[in-house]
C-alpha cells in the first residue's frame, strides 16, 4: 500500500486555494495513553486542524522543550512501543482522512529497520516522515525507501542554516519544508519573532515546497500572525500543554484541545 503523500501535497494546495495558511497539529503517541492519543488526535483534527503529527516519545529529544518531554516521558513510562506509533497513525487516519505525519529522530527508525519503517507507516496510511535531526547527505536510503513507499520526507531548516545549505535541504525534501521559527527548542513564547518570516522568504528562494512555521506558535494571534508569511502554522507545545493541565481528566482535556484548534483555526484564517 502506498503512503498518503499526494494527500498531504492537496491538503496544502487547498490552503492555499483558500488563501490561508494550514494548520499543522502536534502531539506524542502515547500520551497519555496510546488510546487517549488517538482521541486526542482525531479532536484536534475534527476542531480544525488540517494535518497532524504523531511524536514518536524518545528519551533524549534534543529540539523538544520541557512541555513535550514531560509527555515523552509519560508515554514512555506507559510502555509505548514503535508499533502503538504505527497504530495512531493508522487509527486517526481512519477516524478522520486527515494527512497523519510521523516526527521520529533517527535512530528509532535505523533500530527498527528504514525499509520496515517506510512499509509500515505507508501501510497505516501515513504521509510521511518529519526528520529534525537526520543530516541530509545522510538520508539518501530513507529517501529512496519514503519515496517507493509513497511518503514525504519533511526536513527542518532554522535561522541559522546559510543558503546554500537551505538549497540543499530543500532540494532533499518533499511534501514541506519545517522552519524552525527560532534556535532553541520548543515551547510556547511570547512572540513568534522576526526571524521566522526571514527564514521563510530565504527558504521559498530556494524552492516550490511549502514552508510551515513551528517552534512558539502557541496563540490564535500568534498563528494568525505566522499565517502571513507561512504556508503552514505547526502547533505542539500548546496542545500538550492542555492535555497536560486537564490533570488525567481525559474528557475535559479533549474538550480543551478541540476548542484551541478552533481558535487556532481561526488563526490561520485571518489573512489580512
Amino acid at each position: 500500500m502506498a503512503g498518503n503523500i499526494e494527500l498531504l501535497n492537496s491538503v496544502l494546495a487547498q490552503a492555499r486555494a483558500e488563501n490561508r495558511a494550514a494548520l499543522v497539529g502536534y502531539l506524542p503517541a502515547g500520551f497519555p495513553t496510546v488510546d487517549g492519543g488517538v482521541r486526542a488526535m482525531t479532536e484536534m483534527l475534527d476542531g480544525g486542524c488540517d494535518i497532524v503529527e504523531v511524536g514518536l516519545p524518545h528519551s533524549d529529544p534534543v529540539l523538544d522543550g520541557p512541555v513535550i518531554q514531560t509527555a515523552d516521558d509519560i508515554a514512555l513510562r506507559g510502555g509505548v512501543k514503535i508499533v502503538d506509533v504505527i497504530r495512531t497513525v493508522r487509527e486517526v487516519h481512519a477516524a478522520t482522512g486527515a494527512p497523519v505525519l510521523c516526527m521520529t529522530y533517527w535512530n528509532p527508525v535505523d533500530r527498527y529497520g528504514v525499509e520496515r519503517f517506510a512499509a509500515d507507516l505507508a501501510e497505516a496510511g501515513g504521509a510521511g516522515c518529519i526528520l529534525p535531526d537526520l543530516p541530509v547527505e545522510e538520508s539518501e536510503v530513507w529517501r529512496k525507501a519514503a519515496e517507493q513507499h509513497g511518503l514525504a520526507t519533511v526536513f527542518v531548516v532554522a535561522p541559522s542554516s546559510r543558503d546554500d545549505r537551505l538549497a540543499k535541504i530543500t532540494a532533499a525534501g518533499s511534501g514541506f519544508v519545517y522552519a524552525a521559527s527560532l534556535m532553541g527548542v520548543t515551547g510556547t513564547r511570547e512572540s513568534v519573532g522576526r526571524e521566522a518570516q526571514e527564514l521563510v522568504v530565504r527558504t521559498r528562494a530556494t524552492t516550490d515546497l511549502p514552508v510551515c512555521v513551528g517552534l512558539g506558535v502557541s496563540t490564535p494571534e500568534q498563528a494568525a500572525e505566522v499565517a502571513q508569511f507561512a504556508d503552514g502554522v505547526i502547533v505542539g507545545s500548546a496542545f500538550v500543554k492542555r492535555l497536560l493541565a486537564a490533570d488525567g481528566d481525559l474528557e475535559a482535556g479533549l474538550t480543551a484541545l478541540r476548542t484551541l484548534a478552533g481558535e487556532l483555526a481561526e488563526g490561520v484564517r485571518n489573512r489580512s
